[in-house]
Parts: C-alpha cells; structure tokens; sequence
C-alpha cells in the first residue's frame, strides 16, 4: 500500500467517525427534550425554553401593554431624576443657584457694611480721580513730572472746595439775621392764613397744636443729644475718611495705570485681555459720566441762581451752590435743592415769588432731563430712570447722602463693565502687550 493510499484511509475513517458523533449528539438532544414535562416548558407547551427560545421578534416589533422606559437626558444622572417633570427640574436648578447668588450678595454687602469707613472714601476717591485725571493729563503734556502734576491739580481742587464752602457758610452767617426776622414774619403769615382761610382754626386749636409740639420736642430731647453726641464720635471718622480721600485721590492720578495692572495680572491669563478692556471702557464712562454730571450742575445751578438775583432772593449764591451740590444726585438732588430755594422765597418775598422760583426750578429740571442729560451724556451712560430711583434708594439705605452720591456712577460704571464682558468681540491688543512670532509650520 503506498502512502497516498494510508493518508485517505486515515482521512475516510475521520470523517466517519465525526460523522457518527453528530448523529449521536442529535439522538441524545432528542431524547432529553421528550423527557421533558410539557407543564415545565417542553416543546409541546408553546413556551420558550433554554433549550429551545422559539422565534426572535424583529426589532421594530411592538409590545402592547408594556410601558416604554423613560429616556435619560443627559443632564440627569438616574431614572429618579428621569421620573421628575422636566419644568420642575429646572426651576429646582435655578432656585438653588439663585440662592447662592443671594447669599454670595448678601456676605459681600455685609463685608461692605463693616468696612463702609474704608470703602466709601476710596469710591469717593475713585470719583475725584476722574474728574481731575483730565488736567492731569494737561500738566502732563506741558512737561510737567507725574508727582508734581498730581500734587498741583489737587492742590488746586481742594483749594476750590474750601474756598467755594467759605464763601457759602460767610453768606449764610451774614444772612441769617434777615431771614430769621423774615422767618418769624412769614410764621405769623401762616397762623393768619390758618385762621382766615378755609381752615378757620381758632386760636385755641393753633396753641394746642404749638403746645403738642413742644412736648414732642421735650420728649424727644434725649434722643436728640443722643444723636448728637454720636455725630461728634464720629469726628474722628470724618477726619480719617477725608485723609484717606486725599491719599488715595493722589495716587490714583499718579498711580492709577500702574495699580490697574497690577490687579490685571492677578487674574488668569485667558481673563486678563477680556477684563483689561471691560475696565477701560468702565473708566471712560466714570470719567464721561463726571464731566457731564459736573457740566449740567453747573448749568441748574446759573440757571436757578440768575432767577433767584432777579427776583432779589436772600441767600442766591449759597442757594446756587446747594443746587450745584444737589444736582450731583440725578433725579432728586436737584428738585430737593431747588426746594429749599423756594421755602427761602416763600418766608423772604411772598406766594408769588415762591411760585416763580417753584416754575424756574421744575423747568430747569425738565431741561435737565430732556435735553442736558441725553446731549451730554449720550448713550455711553444712558441709565434708565427707575434703575437710578432704586439704585439711589440703595445708597441712601446702605450709606447715607455719600451712598446716593457714590451708587448711579457706580451703576454706570457696572452696567459698562457688564457689557462688555458680554461682548463676544475681541478686545483690542494691550498697547504695552509683547508679541512673540512664532514660527510657521
């Protein structure tokens, strides 16, 4: 036999062999499915089995009756977040960030609260940096060194100050004599009007309600000297604060530059572009916002004082240097200061008088609003008039006459700053930015 002939018998008896071994496994697999009870899930039963799991439905079949599982979204992290309405699961996320954002706002304000003696004289600082940087910059283009430029400026402002507040306080000192015998007169104008008048009180009426107001200032006497000796304690805040404004008046205008990057370089470098540009235009408007404010003052306070000359009003100058102070509180510094020019005009030269000067001031305030503000100003700082009403009644709360002074350029200055981190522009490159080329790939 030769090889060719071994080798195809051996592969012969294989495949016999392999062949034997299938039909055998059928024959077994046979058997145990007979033996199999139909009630256990045998084939005569219907019911899918191990051994036997019937037909596969097709993948686009529908099973009526079973409830289709609910998809996750991406934002929910369990079936129990799935099962909640989507509407609900949202106004829980806002709520709790919401309430952290409360609550970050409320510390700060308390941080605010308890450093107000340090906070308010740098805001106030912040404002006379803006109105002075502009002749500063003056000083600076004719020559003059940074530390002398800044000393002259502010030298000069404070000098101003002091000497317009003297001028008002020696008119009010020499005045005062006329208008407390104009003010005793214009009292008893009243008492006969009241009696007079379609009041028609008697003179028993008019006693009782001077003697009730006796007594409340009696019984208020204590909280009056309270208040009093308070006011005298805080003295030396006063003082403190005034030096603070001061020193930090002077460095801002020589410094301010160099402490702006300085707090710029704090941050991380993918923020600093996007940050530095948000301040600088936050400066801008400060410093627009100042100016104008600063120019339409000026123009209520021409404006109220020329009438207050013509008509031979006491106190004209100090009255137009209140209305000058005043008009720095948008809105109502004015209308208040105007106010009290026309209390001194109704005591001084009568209704008619006082209802001139009450025409004067409500007009110069409608040319304020109208015409000065949005010329002046422009869009740069436009501020809508409600966000200036709660934003002063906030300061007013939070600090007083200096919160009212500090809180609208402080409002405008955010509502740049805001803006332009919101912009999607990209800022302009730094002019002291050091670009380094790269090389191509």
């Amino acid at each position: 036999m030769s090889r060719l002939e071994r080798v195809r018998g051996r592969l012969r008896r294989a495949y016999e062999s392999g062949r034997d071994a299938v039909r055998a496994g059928r024959e077994r697999h046979r058997v145990r499915a007979d033996a199999v009870p139909a009630a256990q899930g045998g084939p005569e039963s219907g019911v899918a089995s191990p051994d036997d799991p019937g037909p596969v439905a097709p993948s686009s079949a529908v099973v009526v009756g079973a409830e289709t599982p609910a998809a996750l979204h991406s934002s929910t992290a369990s079936r129990d977040d799935a099962d909640v309405p989507h509407a609900l699961r949202i106004g829980a996320a806002w709520s709790w960030r919401l309430l952290v954002v409360g609550l970050v706002g409320w510390a700060l304000l308390r941080i605010v609260s308890q450093i107000r003696i340090v906070i308010i004289p740098l805001a106030v600082a912040l404002l006379l940096s803006a109105l002075l940087a502009p002749a500063v910059g003056w000083l600076l283009r004719a020559r003059f060194p940074r530390s002398l430029a800044t000393a002259v400026v502010l030298v000069g402002g404070v000098a101003a100050v002091v000497g317009t507040l003297t001028l008002v306080v020696n008119e009010f000192i020499k005045g005062v004599p006329e208008l407390s015998k104009k003010s005793s007169q214009g009292v008893r104008q009243i008492q006969d009007w009241l009696k007079t008048g379609p009041l028609h009180m008697s003179d028993s009426q008019l006693d009782r309600y001077i003697d009730e107001g006796q007594q409340w200032v009696n019984d208020n006497t204590n909280q009056l000297t309270s208040g009093a000796l308070s006011t005298a304690a805080t003295v030396a805040e006063l003082l403190t604060g005034t030096l603070l404004v001061v020193f930090a008046t002077f460095f801002f205008l020589r410094d301010g530059r160099v402490i702006w990057r300085f707090l710029v370089r704090l941050l991380p470098v993918a923020a600093r572009w996007k940050v530095d540009d948000a301040g600088q235009a936050s400066w801008s408007t400060l410093v627009a916002y100042v100016r104008a404010t600063v120019l339409v003052a000026f123009i209520d306070a021409v404006g109220i004082g020329i009438f207050l000359v013509i008509f031979d009003v006491p106190f004209a100058f100090p009255l137009a240097a209140l209305v000058f102070l005043g008009a720095f509180i948008p809105i109502v510094g004015a209308t208040l200061s105007g106010t009290v020019a026309v209390l001194v005009a109704l005591v001084d030269s009568g209704v008619v008088t006082a209802l001139i000067i009450l025409g004067v001031v409500i007009g110069v305030q409608q040319i304020e609003g109208h015409i000065l503000q949005p010329l002046i100003m422009g869009r740069a700082v436009a501020i809508h008039p409600l966000a200036v009403i709660i934003g002063i009644a906030a300061g007013v709360v939070l600090a007083g006459i200096t919160g009212a002074l500090v809180s609208v350029p402080l409002i405008a200055v955010l509502n740049t700053a805001v803006r332009r981190l919101a912009a999607r522009t990209v800022p302009d490159t730094p002019p002291d930015a050091v670009v380094v080329a790269a090389k191509a790939p």
